[in-house]
């Protein structure tokens, strides 16, 4: 059928073509072309003397048939990775092992949920989506290498879901380069929102709206002293940035501030310097396993103050790790509550956990539920032509979109998605109130 389509084209050309015995045909030289018999080709073309090319004239139309058909074929023209008929490619580099695994696991839960109810009904656009994932361990060279693997090896179209802020701050460089947009990173760090990137979209709250949450209800409590528990990195000081800006604005500072490295749980001396300064809270900026060592061995030395954490904690992995001692730890949170069906979104996200076989509700997969939502709404209206370009236009447009109970905003020059920032409690049951 190409074919045909190409000689059909081709055809109009015909009329530059004449036909002479190829007896008569002169060479460039003038001189006879010799006796052979047959017929040789002779192509005028405007304004230029008249050439003769020794082939038939069924051969020269079968020439330019297929020269059409390799100038004017998609395959000729620069396919968009990860971009087939039948199937999108989206890659995701986060933690799937280590002290932070379930944080990178549970996140991939949720956007499979999504991701396999959209395959459900047909993909969009007739085009299935395929989640890649590759293990980063929260580690910021791992992660650098994850990434160029996705894009080099696996060919991934965009990607989606990367776990911390050190990572993220190690693959920017990579992801800006190679021109691949991302849609959700598990951080609220302000280094990775400001300078503004056109390839960077986020769909959280950041650190700076959660802390700014967490400090106004503790001085709207009368508080005053508030010490800072933090990773020893980038992510540890984007949170201690966070606390200390909101503390300032009211007059105050961190009473004392110590630190843990991160994936280790060695916790010792920062206990001892914070518990040294008697604060009344503490707010811990790290990952769910360090927090629970500090906590439970605060606890021990009969430390009675109370414990805030941001949402990058892993909060029902916190919870899990916490036991009996995890009673009155407040986490502030980027989306909205998932075990209540309060908002139509909610309900979607446990119907859709409950059809790929997930019985536990959290935090981590509703984020990746909604990473994976506002992917797919960015899909649909980047039109029948799928880029990298009209996926990010399409990402543009989302102008007030609500979700079902959540609101994203993105434009040309923003692409914090969300200010949506929340409290929850957990009881001593283990189960989280708000």
């Amino acid at each position: 059928m190409a074919l045909f389509i190409g000689i059909h084209v081709a055809l109009p050309f015909a009329r530059y073509v004449r036909l002479i015995p190829r007896n008569k045909c002169l060479s460039t030289t003038g001189k006879s072309g010799g006796p052979q018999t047959g017929l040789r080709l002779r192509l005028t073309l405007a304004g230029e003397q008249s050439q003769c090319y020794g082939y038939h004239f069924m051969q020269a139309i079968f020439h330019v048939a297929i020269l059409i058909l390799l100038v004017f074929s998609p395959l000729a023209r620069a396919q968009t990775p990860g971009v087939s008929d039948s199937e999108i490619t989206v890659g995701q580099f986060a933690a799937m092992s280590g002290p932070a695994a379930e944080l990178g696991q549970r996140l991939q839960v949720g956007i499979l949920s999504f991701f396999n109810a959209v395959n459900a009904q047909g993909g969009v656009g007739g085009r299935t989506i395929k989640l890649v994932t590759r293990d980063d361990g929260y580690e910021p060279d791992k992660a650098v290498s994850a990434l160029k693997a996705l894009i080099n090896e696996d060919k991934v179209f965009s990607l989606i879901g990367s776990v911390g802020t050190p990572t993220g701050l190690a693959a920017l460089p990579v992801i800006t380069e190679n021109r691949v947009p991302i849609v959700g990173m598990f951080t609220g760090a302000q280094a990775l929102r400001s300078p503004f990137n056109r390839y960077v979209f986020h769909v959280r709250a950041g650190y700076n709206d959660e802390t700014e949450r967490i400090v106004q209800y503790l001085t709207t409590l009368g508080t005053q002293k508030v010490a800072v528990f933090y990773q020893n990195d980038a992510y540890g000081k984007a949170g201690l940035d966070g606390v200390t800006a909101a503390l300032t604005k009211r007059g105050l500072k961190p009473t004392a501030t110590a630190t843990v490295e991160r994936n280790t749980v060695e916790v010792s001396q920062a206990i001892k310097t914070i518990l040294a300064a008697e604060p009344q809270v503490i707010v811990q900026i790290g990952a769910y396993k360090a927090c629970a060592a500090f906590i439970q061995e605060a606890r021990k030395q009969g430390y009675k103050g109370q414990f805030f954490n941001v949402s990058f904690v892993g909060s029902k992995a916190l919870a899990d790790e916490l036991g009996k001692a995890g009673a009155g730890v407040a986490i502030s949170q980027v989306v909205p509550f998932p075990f209540m069906t309060s908002s139509p979104l909610v309900r979607e996200y446990q119907q859709r956990m409950q059809e790929s076989g997930q019985k536990e509700f959290d935090f981590s997969s509703m984020e990746g539920y909604v990473m994976a939502k506002v992917f797919v709404e960015g899909i649909k209206r980047a039109g029948k032509t799928l880029t990298r370009e009209t996926l990010i236009t399409g990402l543009e447009s989302m102008r007030d979109v609500n979700l079902g109970g959540f609101t994203i905003n993105f434009s040309p020059t923003n692409h914090e998605g969300s200010k949506f920032t929340d409290l929850t409690l957990i009881d001593r049951e283990g189960r989280f109130v708000h």
